[in-house]
């Protein structure tokens, strides 16, 4: 079962430290999305696998809203050209938003592997369930 709290805390850390993370780029980036992932790996906790799934999530929850948001600009800025360009802002706005879907899962894919070590780490043992915040 997916801990959207967990889920949501490690998009937000890492949606803050890549905002930091701009003023060195690539590696700034990188780091907000290993340690969001960990964030939410270690706060879903269960091993591996729930790590994995929850830093997976946490990764790619920023780049399909981004790209929902580019998506809508686009589209509503075809309108500008009047009905032909409000259809081609459309298809537009819709490829890219199925592209950053795209992008945005093989992104994540360095966040999954942040929360599957977080996930890990907070395993617990059999006379103490893993924390659960």
């Amino acid at each position: 079962m997916t801990n959207w709290r967990a889920v949501i805390i490690g998009f937000l850390v890492a949606t803050v430290l890549g905002i930091v993370g701009l003023a060195a780029p690539g590696i700034g980036q990188l780091g907000a999305g290993l340690i969001g992932g960990f964030v939410a790996g270690y706060l879903a906790g269960g091993g591996l696998g729930s790590g994995f799934w929850h830093g997976l999530l946490a990764g790619a929850l920023g780049g399909i809203l981004g790209g929902l948001l580019v998506a809508l600009v686009v589209a509503l800025a075809g309108w500008g050209f009047g009905p032909a360009g409000g259809i081609m802002g459309g298809f537009a706005g819709f490829g890219i938003f199925a592209m950053a879907v795209v992008i945005s899962l093989v992104m994540a894919l360095e966040s999954a592997l942040a929360g599957a070590l977080g996930g890990v780490l907070n395993t617990g043992t059999p006379d103490r369930p893993p924390r659960q915040y």
